[in-house]
């Protein structure tokens, strides 16, 4: 299987502070790269007009704002993302939050994901959140969640991805962010995963950020990590 058919399996992280770094690391990574999640960190600094530019370029853009209001705030910003052409667009796995952002969406291209929990985070900080019971557990209660709403799929981390998959079933879209290349510092990241495991486990999306981002030669660790994709999807 070619290696460009595996392109949109690789989402890379902007996770840069300004929109002139990631305009400059879009263009080192070049035609490799076709799928960018656009942050918290970006958004702030001109990142939704950044975000539409790469649309209009033919790119696909991962809008990672994980929402989390009143009904009526959720809906109608959701309303407003379906109409910047974005690819993806995070909301927190809270029924409610999930059930008034599907009803923004409407019959948009949007997708929209439930981010279950954060891969940052591991029992201990659950058990200091005030939740009880396992990461699985969590995971496992608002995959269901997301489902029974109407969402598009899940983020989740590569720990949990096969069990998911049989909650959220084939049509659901699994991401996975916590991605490190074997040997690369997990950094903040807890619960990870290399990319051939994340495959192997039935991630759709690989959401790699600073493995890719902050190394000497950007495009040629996405090139790697594309190849490791293939291989594993071919197994």
């Amino acid at each position: 299987m070619p290696i460009l058919d595996m392109r949109d399996k690789l989402i890379v992280g902007l996770d840069l502070p300004t929109v002139a770094e990631a305009e400059a690391m879009v263009a080192r990574l070049g035609d490799d790269v076709v799928f960018y999640k656009v942050g918290l960190q970006l958004t702030f600094a001109g990142g939704l007009d950044f975000a539409r530019r790469l649309v209009d370029q033919g790119k696909k853009v991962f809008l990672d704002v994980k929402l989390l209001d009143i009904d009526n705030t959720v809906q109608h910003a959701v309303e407003n993302i379906a109409r910047l052409g974005m690819t993806f667009c995070t909301i927190h796995a809270y029924p409610k939050a999930m059930r008034a952002a599907v009803a923004g969406k409407g019959e948009a291209g949007l997708r929209l994901l439930a981010v279950t929990v954060l891969t940052s985070m591991d029992e201990a900080d659950l058990a200091a959140a005030g939740f009880a019971g396992s990461v699985g557990e969590l995971v496992a209660r608002r995959a269901a969640d997301a489902r029974a709403a109407g969402m598009d799929g899940i983020v989740c981390s590569p720990e949990e991805a096969r069990a998911m998959r049989a909650i959220v079933g084939a049509g659901m879209s699994i991401v996975t962010p916590g991605i490190r290349p074997r040997g690369a510092p997990t950094g903040d990241q807890k619960r990870v995963a290399t990319p051939a495991e994340a495959i192997a486990a039935g991630a759709d999306h690989l959401v790699v950020g600073r493995p890719i981002i902050a190394a000497a030669d950007p495009r040629g660790v996405a090139r790697s990590i594309l190849s490791e994709i293939e291989l594993a999807i071919s197994k």
